[in-house]
């Protein structure tokens, strides 16, 4: 990955269907996503790797594994990682391991760093049906921090079950950003992203992200106009080497997202960490070879 042909890394991205057609949710939950999110496409990852081509942009993609609480298969992690591997100059593979899978689990967590070039892992906990302190999840953390890879955790309310009867089963409590307080806490290596504004959370996130030094903020899930003010005063100034640019693609593309952005009041010279920087650093790319570590 030539990082310095590159505009800008998404570090926010879905894969929602696999090669043969299975969906990363049930026919119930992508129906009501689809209702609040609008009906959108979901390409495969070729599809996705072609896509940021063509922008001149890197994209890390994910999918989420949730099958303890909601019962439907995964796309495969191994699908992910080989299907990103197959497009290095723009794809950077992430993987997603239900915590539910104890043991089992922190195997998968191993062997897809080691074997597959994972680079971290997304949380759901509200669609996973975990708080981020429990400490069910703990080895599933230990493991990562040892091998160096990052721990992304959805924040603030989901779009997934929104008006589904019970919200499809899915608990808005898990997704509180001070319950990744304790993690970042008893792993103080682990680098840490909160992905979204955390809406109704946010002043929970800037605070966690401002005192503990690996947690980062992604923007990803809401058009910058959307921004709560506070985000964008803290982006600017305090957090403005911490937080990354996200799109949630496909649910928001990322030309809507940085056609919205470039209206924002951001400083010219904070931009560029938003879009770039900060991810290329956090990530370990590009020449520099700058990670999160120095």
């Amino acid at each position: 990955m030539n990082v310095d042909e590159l505009v800008a890394i998404d570090v926010h991205t879905h894969a929602e269907v696999s090669a043969g057609g299975h969906a990363s949710l049930s026919d119930e939950l992508l129906g009501a996503s689809a209702k609040y999110f609008k009906e959108h496409p979901r390409p495969t990852i070729p599809e996705m790797a072609a896509y940021y081509r063509e922008r001149k942009m890197a994209a890390v993609v994910f999918t989420v594994d949730a099958e303890h609480l909601t019962g439907h298969p995964r796309i495969s992690n191994e699908e992910v990682a080989e299907s990103c591997a197959e497009h290095p100059d723009v794809l950077i593979p992430f993987g997603s391991v239900d915590p539910w899978k104890g043991r089992a689990g922190v195997r998968e967590v191993r062997r897809l760093v080691e074997k597959h070039g994972v680079r971290g892992f997304k949380f759901h906990p509200s669609i996973q049906g975990f708080a981020p302190d429990d400490r069910m999840a703990y080895p599933l953390y230990e493991a990562m921090q040892e091998l160096g890879v990052i721990a992304l955790f959805h924040t603030g309310q989901t779009g997934i079950g929104a008006g589904v009867p019970g919200g499809g089963g899915i608990r808005l409590k898990y997704s509180n950003p001070m319950l990744v307080d304790d993690v970042a806490v008893d792993f103080p290596e682990l680098r840490i992203i909160l992905a979204h504004p955390s809406f109704p959370w946010q002043d929970e996130a800037l605070a966690v992200a401002t005192h503990k030094p690996y947690v980062y903020i992604d923007l990803s899930g809401w058009s910058p106009k959307y921004f709560p003010p506070q985000l964008v005063r803290y982006a600017n100034t305090l957090l403005k080497d911490k937080v990354l640019f996200g799109s949630d693609y496909p649910v928001i593309t990322p030309d809507r997202w940085l056609a919205d952005f470039a209206a924002l009041d951001i400083k010219p010279e904070v931009r560029p960490k938003i879009l770039k920087d900060n991810a290329v650093r956090l990530l370990g790319l590009g020449t520099e070879k700058e990670t999160a570590r120095t």
